[in-house]
């Protein structure tokens, strides 16, 4: 059997609107609340994952990477300048409004309410 990461928690102190704002700057599919009582509001990466944002009182920020075709990350791009999110090319500066990276062509890092501090890669 092929290992694949089937979702992995995400930690926010407002967990609903982590999700929305992934979900709106990403380009992907919110779904509707899921666990005892709604206690997750998960997000559809693609096929095989799920990201489910989880309340917590305290959100420690965790990394996520994702790797996008070209047409995926002018279009995350184009979303993160409409909505006035800063970006950057360095975790330590995720708000520099650079795009060269060093393991790719393009790159960039942005972060959310919580921390949580988001990377997305092309090739080109």
């Amino acid at each position: 059997m092929t290992v694949t990461l089937n979702h992995t928690i995400v930690p926010a102190v407002d967990h609903t609107a982590a999700a929305r704002f992934f979900a709106t700057v990403m380009g992907l599919e919110q779904l509707p609340p899921a666990g005892g009582g709604g206690h997750f509001a998960p997000v559809r990466v693609n096929e095989q994952l799920t990201l489910d944002f989880m309340a917590v009182e305290s959100a420690e920020g965790h990394h996520l990477a994702f790797d996008v075709d070209p047409d995926t990350f002018d279009a995350i791009l184009g979303r993160l300048r409409t909505l006035g999110v800063p970006y950057g090319n360095d975790p330590s500066t995720p708000d520099n409004g650079r795009l060269d990276h060093p393991l790719c062509a393009r790159g960039l890092y942005f972060t959310d309410e919580a921390g949580n501090l988001y990377e997305v890669m092309s090739p080109r």
